[in-house]
């Protein structure tokens, strides 16, 4: 498991401008069972774990008080640099069942892409499982190498997940198609599955409460 090493953060409200300059991003850390704690992790090192972990794997935060299994719950990014700016850790309950989105990843090269001429498209990004945070993967890796033709299809039911992983998203729903160029604008224009949220909101509204009596200017 990929560990992150954090500090406690006293700095809130503008004053956290500052952690930014020296290279840290402020950070809170919440879940079921305990009071939010705000803290503070390094750019860089953060940066490096989010790109393997993603927001459907554990990682281990050091804390003072010792280390704890987190998912990296949201990140608010810069909307110029596109720099992470603020993070979300949440701690899960190791015992129960979480649902989040898992992002669908396609490998391989299909047969009618190459031998037809026709287009390959990815209709589902993501799909809804259910699992204990341990067993949660990081994404679900789907060959398109069966597409031989345009009537091939890739379903929901065909993903293939872990031990201790259910697929909870409809089975007939379509994943992955070759289509004919001319048929392109028209498999792009059809309506998406709407997704459902990555996790269930838990303590959420505690969470902001905190924050801000946290950021509140003393009187």
């Amino acid at each position: 498991m990929l560990s992150l090493k954090t500090t406690q953060r006293t700095a809130r409200g503008r004053k956290t401008g500052t952690l930014r300059e020296e290279g840290q991003i402020p950070a809170v850390l919440y879940g079921p069972g305990s009071s939010p704690v705000s803290l503070a992790v390094q750019k860089k090192e953060f940066d490096a774990v989010y790109r393997e972990a993603g927001e459907s794997s554990l990682v281990t935060i050091e804390l003072e008080q010792g280390s704890s299994p987190v998912l990296i719950r949201e990140v608010q990014l810069h909307p110029l640099s596109g720099d992470a700016i603020h993070i979300d850790f949440y701690q899960p309950r190791m015992d129960e069942k979480l649902r989040m989105n898992i992002p669908v990843e396609l490998e391989g090269v299909a047969p009618a892409v190459k031998d037809l001429e026709g287009t390959l498209i990815q209709n589902i990004q993501e799909v809804e499982v259910l699992a204990l945070p341990k067993d949660l993967p990081r994404e679900i890796m789907v060959s398109v190498e069966g597409l031989v033709s345009f009537e091939d299809r890739i379903l929901v039911k065909d993903l293939k997940v872990g031990a201790g992983v259910e697929i909870v998203a409809e089975g007939d729903w379509i994943v992955a198609q070759v289509v004919p160029p001319e048929k392109v604008e028209e498999e792009l224009e059809k309506p998406v599955e709407e997704s459902v949220d990555k996790v269930e909101k838990v303590e959420t509204k505690k969470k902001e409460e905190v924050e801000e009596s946290q950021e509140a200017p003393k009187k």
